[in-house]
């Protein structure tokens, strides 16, 4: 059950879920009199803006179903069924029943974006999106604007990226000779990037001040980060153009903090994303999943433009990009079929760059004053509320949420101590003060809340970071009508699985040595829905090479196995794969040389070799019966078989989720 809560809020926060108090901190909006930027220049459309029908309306031609359509259609089918049968069980005053299909339908939406990561900027998926995440605000009683955007950025973007440059002039006259420095990612300069430089230091340079006036903060800790894992230090100038440096930045596609994460991502770099704090709004954290996460690209690529590129766009779309441009893999070949972001984004870096390293020549100070990051850290117990500890540290509740931003509610996380960071110097007062906060002050696993009026079970479950399931099963005889006084106990919200780091991101495996006999295994979980197959390493292989036979990512080699980039001849690594292509993938360690290759070579063409492999192989499914045991539900039984509750409740007619101990099921599982 602890499992399915976390999964449920895990999902909750990817949808977008805010802080509930943000700080002030670096959130400066720049005001800009331009029109909406077209949602076609954003790499993830926000399905929840009125904007997005009058582009849809415009996108591509209508066209015949394919197969691959039909199946989108009949999931998104699906998900409304379920949806509806959360309003009915609502209607039916069963409120369990009801989060559970809603669960499901959520569950649905984010199988399909998985799937099919180009979703986003479909017109019916967005409806759909829409209509199921207005039903999940409106059963967890969520009233404030969710998916809200935060960072100066953003402004910028809207005006820098716009089609027509119509803030061009010849009033606007760059500096002659600019100086080049000599740096390891190579600073061209054409049209692209003149426009930027323009841009930054004659258009707005009030905005490139600000950035680097934050720069001398945060600069000297990410150039140390980049160094010790290997990348060369002006990268950090990316996220310049990513976040503007803000810490609290939130981009239309919900990715969040100074290297704009998405969880999904930030989830493969250790960063922990729960109810109770995200990792990606750590300056130092998320820094360091950055530079692993560039290094994997350019382990891929083996050219940073590319990698740098690829930071802003799916693999798919940048692969896309580049067969239009020809096939050959160059960023600037592959310019003009990118998004308008992504056209925008290595010009903006390489800009940057030069500013930042010429800073007198293009009209800025060098001698901008910053305190530099820094912090001392105290071990705090698990729900300790903020305030008391402001109050013992001698500092405000938002000086505290500063140093400390990956927090996001009234307390520190549930589970281990907390390593609480603190202004230099404040760290022995606190200590001092910290053992006098009361015991009535000081948090535990659950609360005995109150009813208010006009609350439901749902507004109750949303407060804490619970599920009205884990609610019921806190309150024996609970009845799904409550009414205003009435006392019920409410179990808090799980933090993290791990002990949570202080500098590094809490998922993330310890470094270990290169060979193979002083590895450690990783913590990092297999993804859902997929099975293990094991590859042994051939003498000329590297972890890129292997990544691209197995359609997954560098990173997710190096977690699952807790290993470098450095592997040994004979190694064997644990890989997970689709449970569906389980048959293919297990051969792929008996290819030759020559049969990889092909591989790489015809998955960069765009081919699914995999779907081609099955259709060859007449792979297919087979029905199994299951006996319901005591305690099972649709979603642990959907898991264990690899395939959804709504096949399975379709295969079986059911009308809702609930089933009974005894009840057979029919589940067709995929070989």
């Amino acid at each position: 059950m602890k499992k399915q809560i976390s999964a449920l809020f895990s999902l909750i926060v990817l949808m977008g879920i805010n802080a509930d108090a943000l700080t002030a901190q670096n959130t400066t909006q720049v005001t800009i009199d331009r029109a909406t930027l077209p949602e076609s220049y954003l790499q993830i459309t926000d399905s929840l803006t009125e904007e997005n029908e009058a582009i849809e309306e415009k996108s591509a031609p209508r066209k015949s179903l394919n197969t691959i359509d039909r199946s989108v259609m009949r999931r998104i089918s699906n998900i409304y069924e379920t949806h509806v049968q959360s309003i009915r069980a609502q209607i039916n005053n069963d409120p369990l029943s009801a989060e559970e299909h809603l669960t499901s339908a959520l569950e649905g939406i984010q199988e399909l974006l998985v799937d099919y990561p180009d979703l986003p900027g479909n017109k019916r998926f967005n409806e759909l999106y829409r209509t199921v995440y207005t039903e999940y605000k409106e059963f967890y009683g969520i009233e404030k604007a969710e998916n809200q955007v935060n960072g100066e950025v953003f402004a910028v973007q809207r005006e820098i990226y716009e089609s027509e440059d119509e803030w061009l002039s010849d009033r606007y006259v760059l500096p002659e000779n600019i100086t080049k420095p000599k740096t390891e990612v190579p600073l061209v300069q054409n049209d692209h990037v003149n426009r930027h430089l323009t841009y930054y230091t004659l258009k707005r340079p009030e905005v490139m001040e600000r950035w680097m006036q934050r720069s001398k903060k945060y600069f000297p800790m990410m150039k140390q980060i980049f160094r010790e894992e290997g990348v060369p230090t002006e990268l950090v100038h990316l996220s310049m153009i990513e976040s503007g440096l803000n810490p609290m930045a939130r981009s239309w596609a919900s990715a969040v903090g100074m290297w704009q994460f998405i969880q999904a991502t930030g989830s493969v770099y250790g960063l922990e994303v729960n109810w109770w704090m995200d990792e990606r709004r750590d300056p130092e954290k998320a820094t360091r999943a950055a530079a692993q996460h560039l290094k994997d690209l350019y382990e891929i690529w083996d050219d940073w433009y590319l990698a740098i590129a690829n930071y802003n766009i799916s693999p798919r779309g940048l692969k896309r990009a580049i067969r239009a441009g020809g096939g050959e893999e160059d960023y600037w070949s592959a310019y003009a079929h990118l998004p308008r972001e992504t056209q925008g984004y290595i010009p903006g870096f390489i800009a940057t760059t030069m500013i930042n390293l010429n800073a007198e020549e293009f009209g800025f100070k060098n001698d901008y004053e910053a305190d530099l990051y820094s912090y001392d850290v105290a071990k705090v117990d698990p729900l300790m509320p903020l305030d008391e500890l402001a109050k013992a540290a001698g500092i405000s509740k938002e000086t505290l949420k500063e140093y400390n931003p990956e927090l996001l509610r009234w307390a520190t996380p549930p589970g281990s101590k907390y390593p609480l960071k603190l202004p230099v110097g404040k760290k022995e007062k606190f200590l001092a003060n910290y053992e006098d906060i009361p015991k009535d002050k000081r948090g535990r696993g659950a609360v005995v809340h109150s009813v208010q009026r006009g609350q439901t079970l749902g507004h109750i479950a949303q407060k804490y970071g619970t599920s009205v399931r884990a609610i019921y099963e806190s309150n024996d005889g609970l009845s799904s009508m409550i009414h205003p006084g009435q006392k019920i106990v409410v179990p808090l919200a799980p933090g993290s699985a791990e002990k949570i780091a202080a500098s590094t991101p809490t998922n993330k495996p310890e470094k270990t040595k290169s060979t193979s006999s002083s590895r450690t295994k990783s913590t990092s979980k297999a993804p859902s829905k997929s099975s293990k197959v094991t590859y042994k390493v051939k003498s000329g292989d590297t972890i890129g090479h292997i990544a691209e036979w197995y359609d997954v990512r560098a990173s997710q080699i190096r977690a699952w196995n807790g290993t470098s980039n450095t592997i040994t001849v004979g190694e064997r690594l644990t890989i997970y794969v689709p449970r569906g292509k389980q048959t293919y993938y297990k051969q792929v360690d008996e290819f030759s040389r020559s049969q990889k290759t092909k591989i790489e070579r015809e998955q960069r063409g765009g081919k699914d070799i995999t779907a081609a492999y099955a259709s060859s192989s007449g792979g297919g499914q087979e029905t199994v019966r299951y006996r319901v045991r005591k305690n099972d539900t649709l979603i642990e039984i959907a898991n264990s078989f690899g395939v959804s509750v709504q096949e399975i409740k379709q295969t079986n007619d059911l009308q809702s989720s609930r089933i009974y101990e005894g009840q057979k099921l029919r589940i067709n599982k995929i070989n």
